[in-house]
């Protein structure tokens, strides 16, 4: 049996024996076929059976529950999607404005479900210190980042910008001149939360068959390694294990996230650190860095990781893997104040990137298939607004989830979703925007960088940005 508590610091803090439930037995019949016990695929049972009790919906999974990105997050409960500005770009200010409120009310909605649930996953809403510029380049991009913010629908009460003094009240990181805050943001122990709720809806009467990996969908039929699951709607949510799925993986691919966790640090080092409320935090690099104090004090902190050529998930991690050193140098740089603190975690995961950058619901009435993905690391909130869409979908309700830019109806997935280009130039444009990246953030790490160095390393990661909008 797998050690699964291996997977993840969330994982390693839980009381459970990680025993696997059945694996199916032969062919079954079912309303609904769910591939995937994550996010995606528990909150979309959870509101069908909600909505409609007497629903027969079947989950396969192919290790346990949470077993993929949904165990293996930051804990970001973040008040946006990757994408946004794509999608509400042609709309009138007024809808911009809609969409903001709900992805806003979603991050509410998620601790007042778990509180109604009594799933208690440390569910804490102070904010997220977003993108603290610590260098003059990175602080004009990301006062144009809040402009653009507004002008995608955004009030100054929902974000809105720190000086130096302010960011140090709430965070000191080495060198900080300035970030936007975000009101609209929580984090949580997301172990907590997908191993709970995958209880919760089993309570509902939903069967969850666990060590059964889905090998093919199609119209009203599921194949499994272990049996046939024929079913009205079948929703593939497998997002980062696309490839795992029978020509899903020419639509989406995975990309790692590697994330640390520090032993508890003392309240005088928190107090020089701040984050006094919990806040989320992350710096203006291009590395996509996040992070947050623990329930328990303890510093996460993790950042964008890589691509395996032929878009091959991965699973198994190792803290003395030689990629967490770089984790390790850039948390030390933005707290130095931490270099004595233990690092007792090392784990990544696997995230679920579209072609066109940008998450979708797609549900086709015709086949009967569904999906919801896309979510390029935001996918915590995401997932649950999401899967609300798509039970409204199946169940043919209209409603303020139905009628976002990001919902696809009455289409099918194959008509919706852009083919990510063959190897190897996939994972040779990877490799080249990783370095471009990395070179930047070297540069401007070195106090003796010249400044045509820097210009001529932020011009080129601009342009290479440019290709993931």
């Amino acid at each position: 049996m797998s050690n699964y508590k291996k997977n993840s610091f969330w994982f390693d803090t839980l009381d459970d024996s990680f025993i696997p439930r059945e694996s199916l037995a032969g062919d079954i019949d079912a309303d609904v076929a769910i591939v995937g016990a994550g996010y995606t695929g528990l909150w979309t049972a959870y509101y069908l059976k909600r909505l409609k009790p007497e629903l027969n919906i079947v989950i396969v999974e192919a290790q346990i529950a949470g077993y993929g990105a949904s165990g293996r997050n930051g804990g970001w409960v973040a008040g946006s999607i990757s994408g946004f500005d794509r999608f509400v770009k042609p709309l009138a200010l007024q809808d911009k404005q809609k969409a903001c409120a709900l992805l806003a009310s979603n991050v509410d909605a998620i601790g007042e479900t778990l509180a109604q649930e009594g799933i208690d996953a440390h569910f804490n809403k102070a904010g997220v210190i977003y993108a603290a510029a610590r260098y003059p380049e990175q602080l004009k991009q990301q006062q144009a980042e809040l402009k653009e913010l507004h002008a995608s629908g955004y009030s100054e009460a929902d974000c809105y910008w720190l000086d130096k003094s302010q960011l140090a009240d709430k965070v000191r990181i080495r060198n900080g001149l300035g970030g936007i805050y975000k009101r609209h943001c929580a984090t949580i122990n997301p172990a907590l939360m997908v191993r709970g709720l995958a209880t919760k809806v089993e309570q509902m009467g939903v069967r969850i068959y666990e060590q059964t990996p889905a090998l093919s969908i199609q119209a009203r039929q599921l194949k499994t390694a272990h049996g046939q699951v024929n079913a009205t709607t079948i929703i593939p949510a497998v997002e980062g294990y696309c490839s795992t799925l029978k020509g899903f993986g020419h639509y989406m691919i995975p990309v790692h996230s590697l994330i640390i966790a520090t032993e508890p640090i003392s309240e005088t080092i928190w107090a020089e650190i701040g984050l006094h409320n919990r806040e989320a935090f992350s710096d203006a690099s291009r590395m996509v860095t996040y992070g947050h104090r623990s329930q328990d004090g303890r510093m996460i902190f993790g950042s964008r990781g890589g691509y395996n050529y032929g878009g091959v998930p991965r699973s198994e991690f190792s803290l003395q893997d030689s990629e967490f050193r770089q984790r390790e140098a850039i948390l030390h740089d933005l707290f130095p104040q931490l270099k004595a603190a233990k690092i007792t975690h090392g784990w990544g995961g696997s995230l679920g990137v579209a072609r066109r950058f940008a998450p979708h619901v797609v549900y086709d009435p015709l086949t009967g298939i569904g999906t919801a993905g896309g979510y390029g690391g935001e996918g915590v909130a995401a997932s649950h607004l999401f899967a609300r869409t798509l039970a409204d979908l199946i169940l043919n309700r209209e409603s303020e989830f139905t009628q976002m830019p990001w919902v696809f109806k009455d289409v099918d997935y194959q008509q919706v979703l852009k083919k990510w280009e063959p190897e190897p130039i996939r994972w040779l444009t990877s490799k080249a925007i990783s370095q471009a990246f990395s070179w930047e953030e070297n540069l401007y790490l070195n106090q003796r960088s010249s400044g045509y160095s820097k210009s001529v390393a932020n011009q080129l990661s601009n342009a290479l940005s440019l290709l993931m909008k």
